[in-house]
């Protein structure tokens, strides 16, 4: 069985990680990566952190580059890779351009699709954007669906897909994760706990999508230098490259007591990050699964999340973009500590690091049904 994992930005990247691992290790398998390079930068330290070499190098992130012209680079720089290996199955992950493209593409060859992390919905095709159409599109070329919870399957069921082409695995991002955590401390992570924690609490903030250009961000903001004036939390805020991002957080953050901006953060500091966090405000999706297996409370900059089952165990909360709101919510579990409890203790609802070994189980299962 010829297989193609395919990816573009670090949070694939991540989640495909274990998977590409556990192909690479089946005798069964002759498994190769191919990588859009969507997100350039942020894409090469997972790779180096998991020892992944591609086979295949689209290098496609360009300046300010729309939607429409990554999505045109992809069409014409990824079709000549399924032409040149021929795959029985192409995996990807999630919901990005690069997703969606690839999809398209294995239904015009006909070349079966298997989606990781399938049945995400927030049934708001605006929110989040343009993510909630990419992953709809893939859900509905799929040939498998590897959904990582129970109610990801039901969202699938309840528009009709086949319930035999549906595996429920986990996330593949807690595989990631527990050996991510056992990796040392990055040193650069030790030496800023050291100059700017000092006993107090670090608030670690990651902000950037698209929805939340503009106006939210900047609520965001003004949320994170009213939560600094208490001066018994450090505010650890690393900042997205996209010029919207960086714009108005430095306009209005740069230089303020108690908020530390960094530069984006390899996926290894980021985690180490996380383990020291008291409390964590995103908008990030991926955030929102890793953050339960650490026992950190974390609030969602979001209206709605299509990982809402975080919500229902109660290790996350949505808290939108209002100023005032994000100030009450977090203060009260920097404040209260039974309410504190209640979020960190909560059971992670994403996996038992097992989800890579699923998924290739499920395909070493077609190829019996197939031979």
């Amino acid at each position: 069985m010829k297989v193609l994992s395919v990816f573009g930005t670090r949070p694939e990247a991540v989640k495909m990680a274990p998977i590409v691992k556990r192909l690479a290790g089946e005798s069964q398998i002759e498994a190769r990566v191919c990588v859009t390079a969507q997100h350039r930068q942020m894409l090469d330290q997972v790779l180096h952190l998991f020892n992944i070499a591609p086979d295949y190098d689209l290098n496609l992130m360009r300046e300010n580059q729309t939607l429409a012209q990554l999505s045109a680079d992809i069409f014409t720089r990824l079709d000549p890779v399924l032409d040149d290996f021929q795959p029985d199955w192409v995996l990807a992950q999630g919901d990005t351009t690069t997703v969606a493209i690839a999809a398209l593409l294995c239904f015009y060859r006909r070349v079966r699709f298997g989606h990781v992390e399938a049945g995400l919905r927030t049934r708001d095709k605006w929110q989040p954007f343009p993510e909630e159409v990419n992953r709809r599109i893939a859900g509905v070329i799929a040939d498998l669906h590897f959904a990582p919870t129970d109610w990801a399957r039901d969202n699938l069921l309840r528009e009709g897909t086949d319930e035999r082409t549906i595996h429920v695995t986990g996330n593949s991002v807690i595989d990631a994760l527990r050996f991510a955590a056992t990796q040392p401390e990055p040193p650069e992570i030790t030496e800023l706990a050291n100059a700017k924690l000092r006993g107090k609490n670090l608030i670690l903030v990651t902000a950037h999508r698209r929805e939340n250009f503009g106006e939210p961000l900047e609520n965001i903001c003004q949320a994170l230098l009213q939560l600094a004036k208490r001066g018994d939390a450090e505010i650890v805020y690393p900042v997205h490259l996209n010029p919207n991002v960086q714009e108005p957080v430095n306009r209005l953050l740069r230089g303020a007591k108690h908020i530390t901006l960094l530069p984006p953060q390899d996926y290894l500091p980021l985690i180490h990050l996380m383990k020291r966090a008291r409390i964590i405000l995103t908008d990030s999706g991926g955030i929102q699964e890793e953050a339960p297996a650490f026992g950190v409370p974390t609030l969602v900059l979001r209206e709605v999340t299509e990982r809402p089952e975080g919500v229902a165990a109660g290790t996350l909360k949505l808290v939108g973009t209002d100023a005032a709101r994000i100030v009450n919510e977090a203060a009260r579990l920097l404040d209260d500590e039974s309410a504190y409890r209640s979020m960190a203790n909560a059971v992670n609802p994403y996996g038992d690091g097992h989800a890579a070994e699923k998924i290739v189980q499920a395909l070493l299962s077609q190829k019996l049904t197939i031979s």
